[in-house]
């Protein structure tokens, strides 16, 4: 049986992409092919990379989200993991996190937009290690257990689908009063991690949120949730120049399964 949803979203998929024709005109050249589909929040320090762009949070010294484009060139090896992690050059100090906020701290430095997919270009494997694209992630059964799992099942999905836009960042479930810090800057710890991941051609969304904790012998699929539940969590707005209608369906929807 057909579902009616999915007939309306191929429909409407050529109005879905004349409406992400053009980013927003105040986003630089080199952003722009991250945010055709719109900045989930223009409220921050939005910062433009060979590989990523994101949007820098002073208070928590964190990305609020960073937006990759991934696509099968992008797999290529052509550059080894550097391992250089630096504070953000483009970020004044006090407003960014340093190295010795993380040194003795108990938590690892976790990439946001992860180096492993940023091996095509040494400009962009050096800017991966920015602390601006880093939050305090727990390292033994997360930042080296599911989270790197989930890093790796997306390439294997842009393998095979071609293209995707993929949306990460931090959730802090908590006012801002109560989260945990570390460090001298007091970079906040998020509760929990998001992954929204978008396949423009197939016009489909999977969603993941994770808690900031070991995750031994769990399954990534048992994460999966809506992008909309993320928007609700965050308060920012995915893919929010593409068609209205397809918006919602997309982002409404819980995929089933993990894809193929």
């Amino acid at each position: 049986m057909v579902n009616p949803a999915r007939l309306l979203i191929v429909s409407l998929a050529f109005a879905t992409f004349s409406a992400a024709a053009a980013a927003p005109s105040a986003v630089s050249e080199q952003c722009r092919e991250f945010l055709v589909h719109g900045l989930p929040t223009k409220k921050g320090d939005l910062l433009c990379r060979t590989g990523y762009a994101l949007i820098h949070d002073n208070d928590t010294k964190a990305a609020t989200w960073v937006a990759q484009r991934m696509t099968i060139a992008r797999l290529a090896t052509v550059v080894k993991r550097q391992d250089r992690f630096i504070p953000d050059p483009d970020i004044p100090k006090g407003s960014r996190a340093e190295l010795d906020d993380y040194r003795g701290s108990g938590y690892d430095r976790g990439h946001m937009a992860p180096a492993a997919d940023m091996r095509w270009s040494a400009q962009a494997m050096r800017e991966s290690f920015y602390l601006s694209n880093m939050a305090p992630q727990v390292g033994v059964g997360l930042n080296r257990g599911l989270w790197s799992d989930l890093e790796s099942m997306i390439r294997r999905w842009v393998a095979s689908r071609g293209e995707l836009f993929i949306y990460t960042g931090p959730i802090f479930q908590a006012a801002r009063e109560q989260l945990t810090r570390i460090g001298p800057n007091q970079v906040a710890v998020p509760t929990h991690f998001y992954k929204v991941v978008f396949d423009p051609v197939r016009v489909e969304t999977i969603a993941f949120v994770v808690p900031n904790a070991p995750q031994t012998n769990r399954r990534i699929e048992e994460f999966i949730t809506s992008v909309r539940d993320i928007e609700q969590r965050t308060g920012l707005d995915f893919l929010n120049r593409i068609n209205p209608s397809v918006q919602a369906l997309i982002e409404e929807a819980v995929a089933s399964s993990l894809w193929q």
